[in-house]
């Protein structure tokens, strides 16, 4: 695994969430869905479950990956996935996780945090 810099390393990461997901019984919806200055990562579903899901990838264990989704990035994801329900006319229940991937020398561990943060969806 050898990056030329943090986007590649993001896209990767992205792309081995979403082949995570799928081998655990997830539909992906949507990748890199965008609304104005706002993007999710992956949508996807389960059941009867909506998952708005934000990828972290780091390649140094500087700092945890999910330490990187702050306040500001909740808000933001959640204003998203609000217009996402309406522009689609979704009525389902939802949930906010985060996969967190760290990989180093060749390796990676990934970790998914389900119901990561929560806020009422309108």
């Amino acid at each position: 695994m050898e990056f030329q810099d943090t986007k590649q390393v993001g896209s990767w990461g992205e792309r081995l969430a979403q082949k995570y997901l799928e081998e655990n019984g997830y539909t992906i919806l949507e990748t890199n869905w965008h609304c104005s200055h706002k993007e999710i990562d992956i949508i996807a579903q389960k059941e009867s479950m909506v998952v708005f899901i934000e990828v972290k990838t780091r390649t140094t264990t500087f700092m945890k990956p999910v330490d990187a989704v702050t306040i500001q990035k909740q808000k933001l994801l959640l204003s998203a996935a609000n217009y996402y329900i309406k522009l689609k006319k979704m009525d389902c229940n939802v949930r906010f996780d985060i996969i967190s991937i760290v990989a180093r020398k060749g390796e990676y561990t990934i970790e998914h945090i389900e119901n990561a943060f929560y806020s009422k969806i309108r």
